[in-house]
């Protein structure tokens, strides 16, 4: 019989995968089978002289094994090498782990800063309780504390052995503060944990799959053990920008290339003898193609993300086209004698696929049917304020390093005059008493406050309204008046003597109050630490 921890309510229990995405689980399962049970027939010997050396390290079993929620609320035992002492207080203690516990044995430190001891897990992911990525399963007292809607999404999946979450919190047990193990866990570790395994599950890919892999793997190098990758390289990292970027348009331009050789041959035999033969057209189509690819990513044509390009961004690909020619004329005339193909119909084979190229790229624009949505892992933003900051802001999320990694659903703003309008490309959805709704509406999972022209106590009841919903909240600080501040410290003229920076600085002091106000509140240390740091470099002091 098996065990439920969670009894969600009917609105709270997790859907299916949609009909579009039920191929990717497939794969997803087929990739678990497959990994796992090569995982436990390669590391059999390994799995053994680990057992051996428990069992000479301490009196007890050679594995631990622990209830866990699983899919749907259903508990599982997770399968561990034992790394504490068999002794009451190990299975009495608090349910999560400091560095320096004394419940841990001495081979069981080395076995859980190297991750050896979640080895076993094979096993789970091969009978199917766990996958080889996904989010971490959590002991059945701490997740049925977890908010309804956050059970529905995180348990509507296997969890895994791997997660970002995992590579962002490897190193956990040192973030644990002794003697307030829970409570540090709950309030500062828990809540972004949650949060990174809510954007795994409603962005899965098999190739986020492969980019965390990728990912555990390198975070476990000695030289690279402390490296803390950015949020959004979790999500897009090194495997799907490969792909996405480079193998993805090195297959495309091999299509065009191919059919433009073949559309050019047909039309240059009506008029002339060619005896080049499908295999060696071929050979020239891949040649050129990888030529091409190899200079456009030397020349960061690569970079370029062509469905929201530029008409100029076209130009970006000629040098790359004309090296690629160039360098593919150059061999085949070195190498061949006479060469494989006329010089006539270089030309004109590459006069199309430059033509072709240009057209693969900018297809969504030129036949706009094929234009479908994103699937890339973006987190959806709500920007509170239609002002500089905010119009600042809004242009930094689509323009900036991070762009890939949000969608602005729209913006907040009170003025009536700014409601039903669009600005610098985000709609205004309504005012402060809509921010519920309109979170709750466009599944958004950070509000960026942009807001400094109103009072302090004002300030503090729209960021309270942001704090009553389930996204977390950003506030954005207000370098434009620094910067007025600069201008008008230069020479420039100011309102009265000095007024508008004396006026701007008090809004910074209670911007900065409320700031450390609501850090405090919410028991966020480091928040608090980091938050005196910014005001010790904007008062000028050297930082401790």
């Amino acid at each position: 019989m098996v065990e439920r921890v969670l009894t969600p309510s009917p609105n709270t229990i997790a859907k299916g995968p949609r009909p579009a995405a039920r191929w990717s689980w497939v794969l997803k399962r087929l990739f678990d089978i497959t990994i796992s049970a090569a995982g436990l027939l390669l590391l059999s010997p390994m799995l053994g002289l680990i057992a051996v050396l428990i069992k000479l390290d301490s009196s007890g079993p050679v594995f631990y094994r622990g209830p866990r929620c699983g899919m749907g609320g259903k508990v599982f035992h997770i399968l561990k090498f034992r790394t504490m002492h068999e002794r009451p207080e190990s299975y009495n203690g608090p349910r999560v782990t400091a560095r320096d516990d004394p419940r841990v044995t001495r081979l069981g430190r080395w076995l859980r800063d190297s991750k050896l001891n979640e080895l076993p897990q094979f096993w789970n992911v091969l009978i199917g309780e766990m996958s080889m990525v996904g989010p971490r399963p959590e002991d059945p007292q701490i997740a049925c504390n977890w908010p309804e809607e956050v059970q529905r999404e995180v348990l509507s999946v296997r969890p895994g052995i791997t997660s970002p979450a995992s590579v962002m919190f490897r190193n956990e047990e040192g973030l644990l503060i002794p003697g307030e193990v829970m409570d540090t866990y709950m309030n500062a570790i828990l809540p972004s944990k949650l949060r990174l395994d809510q954007l795994y599950v409603r962005h899965h890919s098999f190739l986020l799959d492969l980019d965390t892999l990728l990912w555990t793997t390198l975070v476990m190098l000695p030289r690279l053990g402390r490296y803390v990758p950015p949020e959004e390289r979790l999500f897009v990292g090194p495997m799907s920008r490969l792909i996405q970027r480079y193998v993805y348009w090195f297959l495309l331009d091999t299509m065009v290339m191919f059919g433009v050789i073949g559309l050019t041959g047909v039309v240059w035999r009506s008029f002339s003898p060619l005896n080049v033969g499908w295999p060696k057209a071929i050979w020239v189509a891949v040649g050129f193609s990888l030529l091409f690819s190899l200079t456009g990513a030397l020349l960061g044509v690569n970079r370029i993300v062509w469905s929201r390009a530029s008409t100029r961004d076209a130009l970006e690909l000629l040098p790359s086209f004309v090296v690629g020619i160039v360098a593919a004329v150059g061999i085949d005339m070195l190498l061949r004698k006479p060469p494989l193909l006329p010089v006539g119909m270089v030309i004109t084979a590459a006069a199309l696929a430059f033509t072709g190229f240009v057209m693969v790229r900018y297809r969504t624009r030129l036949f706009p049917r094929l234009r479908g949505q994103s699937l890339g892992a973006q987190e959806r933003v709500l920007v509170v304020g239609g002002g500089e900051a905010g119009q600042f802001i809004a242009w930094w999320l689509q323009n900036g390093r991070s762009a890939g990694a949000f969608r602005i659903v729209g913006c907040i703003d009170d003025d009536l005059y700014k409601q039903d309008t669009r600005i610098y490309g985000m709609n205004v959805l309504g005012r402060r008493d809509d921010i519920p709704r309109l979170v709750q509406q466009h599944d958004v999972g950070i509000i960026i406050f942009a807001i400094h022209n109103i009072s302090g106590r004002e300030r503090q009841q729209v960021l309270d309204i942001c704090a009553s919903t389930n996204a977390q909240v950003v506030t954005m600080p207000d370098f434009l008046a620094d910067l007025r501040a600069l201008v008008n410290g230069n020479g420039h003229k100011a309102d009265g003597s000095g007024r508008d920076r004396e006026t701007a600085a008090k809004k910074q002091v209670e911007a900065w109050l409320v700031d450390l106000e609501r850090a405090a509140s919410a028991g966020d240390v480091e928040t608090v630490k980091e938050r005196i740091r910014l005001i010790r470099a904007g008062l000028g002091e050297k930082p401790t």
